[in-house]
């Protein structure tokens, strides 16, 4: 059976962060669901406007059924992920159920601000540990990092690695992960 990603879309999102690692989660047969915070029609951080699959308050019967919770970053969207007190409320719960959490970029403040962070080694964009600071927070300004359900990435140009180690959070084969990699020319190592 194929897992199940959302990925959310606010304002300002990082576009490369959110289509980047949603291609290589389909391409490692995931099935990626983008789901507008306020509308379908979600405009970029480079004003570029994305249709969602779906609006986020259409698939609140059905959160249950995803394995996995992906925040792109970007600015504005990060903070936008992160006052939503929808998103919020999401968020915990996949975290406290022990599914994959992941965020990217400037996103991993607002997982901060949700508060599941604390103790846990993450990756981000340069300065944004600072924007919400817990305690025993490690921040490593690795490219990517996975520290039990929670992968954070450092910014869109890591947005493919990202996907892999979400893949590898979701218990997909390492084979599986190698062979889409190097058919995307994905450097490595």
């Amino acid at each position: 059976m194929s897992k199940k990603v959302l990925i959310l879309l606010a304002d300002g999102f990082e576009e490369v962060e959110a289509v980047g690692t949603g291609d290589v989660l389909k391409r490692l047969g995931c099935e990626v669901v983008m789901a507008g915070v306020e509308s379908e029609k979600v405009r970029s951080s480079a004003s570029l406007y994305i249709c969602a699959d779906a609006l986020l308050d259409t698939l609140s019967g059905n959160l249950d059924s995803f394995d996995a919770i992906i925040l792109p970053g970007g600015l504005p969207g990060a903070t936008n992920l992160r006052d939503n007190g929808k998103v919020k409320d999401i968020v915990q719960d996949f975290a406290a159920k022990g599914k994959v959490v992941a965020a990217i970029c400037a996103a991993p403040a607002a997982l901060s601000a949700f508060g599941i962070l604390e103790n846990k080694r993450v990756t981000g964009y340069p300065g944004c540990e600072k924007l919400s600071p817990v305690s025993g927070l490690s921040f490593t300004g690795n490219r990517t990092e996975r520290d039990g359900n929670i992968v954070t990435g450092k910014g869109p140009g890591v947005s493919l690695e990202f996907g892999a180690e979400i893949g590898r959070a979701l218990n997909i084969e390492e084979e599986k992960i190698s062979s889409v990699l190097d058919a995307m020319f994905v450097m490595r190592g």
